[in-house]
Formats: C-alpha cells, structure tokens, sequence
C-alpha cells in the first residue's frame, strides 16, 4: 500500500488475500454479534475497571454502544473496499482499525503471548496472524508516510495470506 499524489492509497493485494480479508471480517461481526461472554470480545471490549463493577458497567453504558459501532463500521468498510484499488483516508483508516480488531480476536483464539518467537507461530493460522500484523504495519507506514518502512516482498507475503487462511473462526 502506499500514498499517490492524489492523496488516495494504492491497494496492492491479489484477489484471494481481498477475499480473506473479506472473509475475515465477517467471521468477526459474526462473533462480535453472537456472544458476548466469550474471551475474544473481552479482548476486544475490555471493562473500564477491573475491579469495581459498577464503573465498568457505566463506562459500558456510556460508551459500549458506539465503540461497538465503530468496531462494525470499521469492519464494513473494509468488508465493502476489499475488493477496491484505491482508497481514500478514511477507508485506510478503518482498514487499519479493523485490521486491528481482526488482529485481537485471532490472537486471542490463538493464545498468541508477547514472547511467542516465529518458531511458535509456524502453523498456517499464526502464519496468517503474522501477515496480518505486516499487513496492518503497511498500511500505518503508508498513512504515516514512513518510506523507509520495510515492507519485504508483497507479493510473497500475500502469498502467505492465502495459504494461511484455514477458516479459522
């Protein structure tokens, strides 16, 4: 991904890693949608306060509502421009929020730890966690405008995304 003069986002994915990004995202709002209990929305919606009840209840009172609205309509946008060449800010913002999520949720299936190295994460679902996170880091250097960010190989880390996609979810 990368800025054009125009102010847009140039989107450089095959059309299997859009449709696993596609896909992706509705195996989320299916989930953020279906049980509330389960770890990952926990993860995803975090209580304001560990220990005292009653502030986490009315943090989520105040705002659970929109900040799941924002989770979903990032997920839209992303759903809806998977398949677009060209992005505008926004819709690379909500990818990135949305990747996010996507990133959080997987990680928490996975029981995916900050000291995890690459041999722990060799199995497709955790090599398609790691494209994620490249993926994610992209586009945040793209809006950025980090051009020295590292990018590797994009075709091969698209690659990667297809075969990592095991319909996990």
């Amino acid at each position: 991904m990368s800025r054009t003069a125009a102010g847009t986002y140039e989107v450089r994915l095959d059309a299997e890693s859009r449709q696993v990004l596609a896909e992706l995202t509705t195996q989320l709002r299916n989930a953020i949608l279906a049980d509330r209990a389960d770890a990952a929305f926990r993860r995803l919606f975090p209580p304001a306060h560990a220990t005292d009840e009653a502030t986490a209840a009315e943090y989520r009172e105040l705002v659970g509502t929109d900040l799941e609205h924002s989770k979903l309509a990032a997920l839209e946008t992303l759903a809806k421009t998977a398949t677009s060449s060209e992005l505008t800010a926004e819709e690379t913002d909500a990818w990135v929020r949305a990747l996010n999520d996507v990133r959080l949720w997987m990680g928490t299936m996975l029981d995916v730890g900050e000291d995890d190295g690459p041999e722990e994460l060799d199995d497709p679902p955790h090599m398609l966690y790691q494209v994620l996170t490249w993926l994610q880091d992209v586009i945040v250097g793209a809006l950025s405008g980090d051009e020295d960010l590292e990018r590797g190989d994009e075709e091969e880390d698209a690659d990667e995304l297809r075969e990592g996609d095991d319909g996990t979810g």
